[in-house]
């Protein structure tokens, strides 16, 4: 996926509205009417029910709260209307087993605009379930809309620009225009090590006003699923998650005044989900971050604003990573819609700076974190200190480093100048029958979460059988929701993380999990 990162000009002026759930709603598009998309419907099924397993398994507010999935064919049809993610995943599993048999049954002709009439018909789907559930304790203000196609996607833009002028796009807050690439030469191992690590980049095409994002993407499981695991990110940009509080420059360091601060907002990002979100007690209970911990940040919810002061700075040889803990996080500049333009350049500009600086320098940065709290409970402060390392992207890397009470006494006998060739021979016979890899690629790695998660979720759909596709009529408009009751996520007991190495080179619980629709939605949808 080629790309670069655009902000919107209406990010600027979008109005302050406080909503309970931050992240947006989905409406999925996929288009079958090409002939190549014969194997795509089967591995975008893998990779979207694998996505959406994580989704459903982790505590506390669903990162995905609501998904409606659209299939153009002849014409569009609603496979599944919107629908609360986290308590139906049994339900979703439905509809992507009937997406998964699409193949099956041939190719469809390009006829008319059928993928602009499913964003037409899932912007009024979205209009019409806000105003039902505008009532209750919590709702979904923006709808982002993915549109996976084979045919070109600057044609597919086109026909966004001409038929989309007349409808509302208010609570759109930006369209994915992503055209799926067929590599059949390529050998899947080299396939996998085609995807990029981080999050998919893009070209933003700005009409409308608002954004149209238009990536390419190739055409295996991998692929596809990092782009749906971007869903999972926090897309709240109300406001900054991370002040970094650097010495203010003009002054030596044994001159300058203590309150003299420059200031970097930044934003956080997980590097990786915390296999801790994922496990429970017997009972159901889930262990949710401590948000008021002194000893450990989090990226999700992003309810907290922390500050980090930078207090020295550290030859990068000279830090053990025995001494670092917790999740890695990754420190970007700050989108928060709220700065105006100028400031936001400045910050980024800022930013890119240190990030060089650092390098060149081969430089870490020890901070120490600012006390949140000021209540009379915390009258002793406890306070926690991080490393930040640099890396050749404009990122930066953040870890909570030990300290003196935390931790423990350890003796490192030394290393022998020689071994005895009793114990060195076989050794180094061991070590050269091994495979040799120039660097560690975690997507090579499964260790079959998806199945166990697949298999702790799965609850058979008692109300209605699923029918054959030859044997129901046809449908163009939003299925009956279908009543359910909550499910209690089984445990999953994981091991802890190993250190992390980084190599250069509370939104409110309740906020999205309803159980049940609004009944004049179903209403509605009937």
């Amino acid at each position: 996926m080629n790309s670069r990162k655009l902000l919107s000009e209406t990010r600027r002026t979008f109005p302050a509205t406080k909503v309970h759930c931050q992240q947006p709603a989905r409406i999925l598009i996929v288009d079958v009417t090409s002939p190549s998309q014969t194997n795509t419907c089967s591995v975008l099924s893998e990779a979207l029910e694998n996505t959406l397993c994580l989704a459903c398994a982790l505590t506390g507010t669903c990162r995905v709260p609501l998904l409606s999935l659209y299939v153009v064919q002849n014409q569009q049809e609603c496979l599944l209307p919107f629908t609360q993610v986290k308590e139906n995943f049994a339900r979703i599993q439905a509809c992507i087993s009937e997406l998964r048999s699409l193949p099956r049954e041939g190719c469809f002709p390009q006829r008319g605009h059928g993928v602009v009439q499913a964003v037409q018909d899932g912007l009024q789907q979205f209009k019409q379930y806000s105003r039902h559930t505008a009532a209750g304790s919590s709702t979904n203000s923006s709808v982002e809309i993915t549109i996976l196609t084979s045919q070109s996607s600057k044609e597919m833009v086109k026909q966004l620009e001409k038929k989309l002028k007349e409808i509302d796009l208010v609570s759109l807050r930006r369209i994915q225009v992503i055209e799926v690439l067929k590599r059949d030469f390529l050998e899947p191992e080299d396939a996998e090590q085609c995807v990029p690590a981080e999050e998919p980049s893009s070209n933003d095409v700005a009409i409308l006003g608002m954004d149209i994002d238009v990536q390419t993407i190739e055409d295996n499981v991998i692929s596809l699923e990092m782009l749906f695991k971007t869903w999972l990110h926090d897309y709240g940009t109300e406001r900054e998650h991370l002040h970094l509080l650097l010495p203010s420059g003009g002054f030596s360091h044994a001159t300058a005044p203590r309150t003299t601060l420059m200031c970097l907002k930044c934003d956080l990002q997980e590097r990786l989900l915390d296999p801790a979100l994922l496990s429970g007690t017997a009972d159901g209970t889930m262990r949710a971050v401590d948000l008021n911990s002194p000893c450990q940040m989090a990226a999700w919810p992003a309810t907290v604003l922390y500050k980090l002061r930078v207090i020295k700075a550290l030859k990068s040889e000279g830090v053990c990573e025995s001494v670092l803990y917790g999740l890695p996080f990754i420190i970007k500049p700050t989108t928060c819609w709220q700065l105006d333009w100028d400031e936001l350049e400045i910050n980024q500009q800022s930013f890119h700076a240190l990030c060089h600086s650092l390098l060149k320098r081969k430089w870490m940065l020890l901070a120490k974190r600012e006390p949140q709290n000021t209540s009379p409970n915390w009258n002793i402060m406890v306070h926690s200190y991080y490393i930040i390392i640099p890396s050749d992207s404009a990122t930066l890397l953040v870890k909570a480093v030990a300290i003196r009470e935390l931790l423990l006494p350890s003796t490192f006998p030394a290393l022998l100048a020689e071994q005895p060739e009793r114990v060195h021979g076989p050794i180094e016979s061991a070590l050269n029958s091994l495979e040799v890899e120039v660097a560690y690629n975690p997507l090579h790695l499964k260790s079959n979460l998806y199945k166990f998660l697949k298999s702790m979720l799965y609850k058979p759909l008692h109300r209605q059988q699923a029918q054959p596709r030859d044997q129901r009529p046809e449908r163009h408009q939003p299925k009956q929701h279908q009543s359910r009751a909550k499910a209690t996520v089984a445990p999953l007991l994981m091991a802890p993380s190993p250190a992390q190495v980084f190599r250069p080179p509370a939104v409110r619980r309740d906020s999205c999990e309803h159980s049940l629709l609004p009944k004049e939605y179903d209403e509605f949808l009937q």
